[in-house]
């Protein structure tokens, strides 16, 4: 996100959404457990208390938390990285106590806009320099990807760098998703037109030449991040107001996408971040500004990938079933609702802010 675009996000969004979490928060669909409006680390993503908790990224350098991703090698870690202008630094947070336990730093990389981080199947972490602050124009990006640190410390690596066009022409983008079984690579721009797609690497990217990446399915939201479960049965992209959940049947490079429909996500200060809890059925929402909160939601239904944990859903292995979702066949769809959100969110705002305004001009 361009310095431009997070100055009236500061001004304008950060008070909108607190304004929203008393009351415009968007309720969430029968049987969906959504995490607080508010961040609260000390609470439980499931009912019964049980699952992944929320925690709050405690390191100072970290302020624009910008992608999320669990780790396979280390129990309960998260890899994280912030926005642009931070360096070749990615950090290793525990989730139990929000504290940095590893920092990795990328030699003799200068990233541009690290917007995106996910872990293959191979334990390899990759990261996305793919923002595009000018809407569109760089003519390429660059994916970086490193061995996961068996144990974890501050190290420095030797990250092999991908070369990234797209098949057709430049876009902005800020979700990067490496499959856990096929292991491609897909990246979804970011649009705010409805004009956003998904694009699918190539079967196995090469440090050698270009890396072309095509279109192979529409996306109707602004991804701010995505992420596939575990048992890469589902992919879920978020964007600032809401998130999208996507059945995928493994059918070709497009996976035989299939839109489920709308997912819960928390109110946060400027949402940029999801990914799965190891248990398959928590995804875990992050949010840029110093000391954010990493909040969990618990996924049932339809959306809850087939191998989720205890409580995910009652459902078979073509993950039919109940409905912790919204936004399918009747009235607003993934691409409206965030949409409608953050035109009410900003006429909350900007009410308060006149009616302060006009407070202020009595007293004077």
């Amino acid at each position: 996100m361009s310095v431009r675009t997070r100055a009236v996000w500061i001004r304008v969004g950060c008070g909108a959404a607190a304004v929203a979490g008393l009351v415009l928060a968007p309720p969430a669909a029968p049987g969906a457990v959504a995490a607080p409006a508010t961040g609260s680390a000390s609470l439980a993503d499931g009912a019964d208390g049980g699952g992944p908790k929320g925690f709050t990224l405690r390191d100072s350098r970290i302020t624009e938390s910008s992608g999320l991703a669990a780790s396979r090698t280390h129990k309960g870690v998260y890899w994280t990285h912030n926005d642009s202008d931070d360096g070749p630094y990615v950090y290793a947070v525990d989730g139990r106590t929000g504290k940095t336990v590893a920092t990795v730093t990328l030699r003799g990389l200068n990233p541009r806009d690290v917007e995106a981080i996910s872990v293959g199947p191979d334990g390899d972490v990759y990261v996305g320099d793919i923002g595009d602050n000018l809407g569109g124009k760089w003519p390429e990006v660059w994916i970086y990807r490193f061995h996961e640190p068996k144990r974890l410390g501050d190290v420095t690596v030797n990250p092999t760098r991908y070369t990234v066009r797209y098949a057709d022409g430049p876009r902005d983008a800020e979700s990067l998703m490496v499959h856990p079984k096929t292991g491609r690579v897909y990246i979804a721009s970011k649009n705010g037109e409805g004009k956003a797609g998904l694009y699918a690497g190539p079967e196995r990217l090469t440090a050698q030449g270009v890396n072309t990446f095509s279109r192979v399915a529409k996306i109707g939201l602004q991804a701010t991040d995505g992420a596939f479960s575990p048992d890469g049965k589902r992919l879920v992209l978020r964007a600032y107001f809401g998130a999208t959940a996507y059945r995928w049947e493994g059918k070709g490079v497009s996976g035989g996408i299939e839109k489920i429909g709308t997912v819960p996500v928390p109110i946060q200060r400027q949402g940029e971040s999801v990914t799965f809890a190891p248990d398959g059925g928590t995804l875990m929402y992050g949010s840029e500004g110093a000391r954010s909160e990493v909040e969990p939601v618990r996924l049932s239904g339809e959306a809850a990938p087939p191998s989720a944990g205890n409580g995910s859903a009652g459902q078979d292995d073509d993950g039919k079933g109940g409905g912790a979702l919204s936004g399918g066949n009747g009235g607003l769809g993934a691409a409206d609702r965030p949409m409608v959100w953050a035109g009410a969110t900003f006429a909350a705002a900007l009410v308060l802010w006149l009616g302060l305004k006009r407070v202020f001009r009595r007293r004077n």
